[in-house]
């Protein structure tokens, strides 16, 4: 069994900042990406960043220059800063992750439940 748990999600000002946490725990061997994605009201789920385990980040054109996502291998954490945040910012963000579990040797892919973000004008 494999859990991720979302933090950090919240209300906040256009121009604000706000740092989301995930972490993973469980029986876990291998993690590979972890990532974030977001999906606002009434559209769909869309990739926000994802960090390989080679470190080769990945943003979406949207959030280039005001996200940066970092993890913690020691403590199976995936981190979001956000700043200089926007209006059309908000949404439920979603960390996603591509591990491999204690006993098998193939990646398997998880979703955490969702840490809501508000942007207010």
């Amino acid at each position: 069994q494999v859990q991720l748990v979302e933090s950090g999600g919240g209300l906040v000002q256009a121009g604000g900042s706000l740092r989301l946490s995930c972490a993973a725990s469980g029986s876990i061997k291998r993690i590979n990406d972890m990532g974030w994605y977001r999906q606002a009201p009434g559209k769909q789920r869309e990739l926000v960043a994802v960090l390989p385990s080679d470190g080769n980040t990945n943003y979406a054109d949207s959030v280039k220059g005001r996200f940066t996502i970092s993890r913690d291998n020691a403590k199976n954490t995936v981190y979001l800063q956000m700043n200089s945040l926007k209006p059309e910012d908000t949404a439920v963000y979603y960390c996603n992750t591509n591990l491999v579990t204690i006993g098998n040797y193939y990646n398997m892919n998880y979703w955490g439940k969702g840490t809501l973000v508000t942007v207010s004008s």
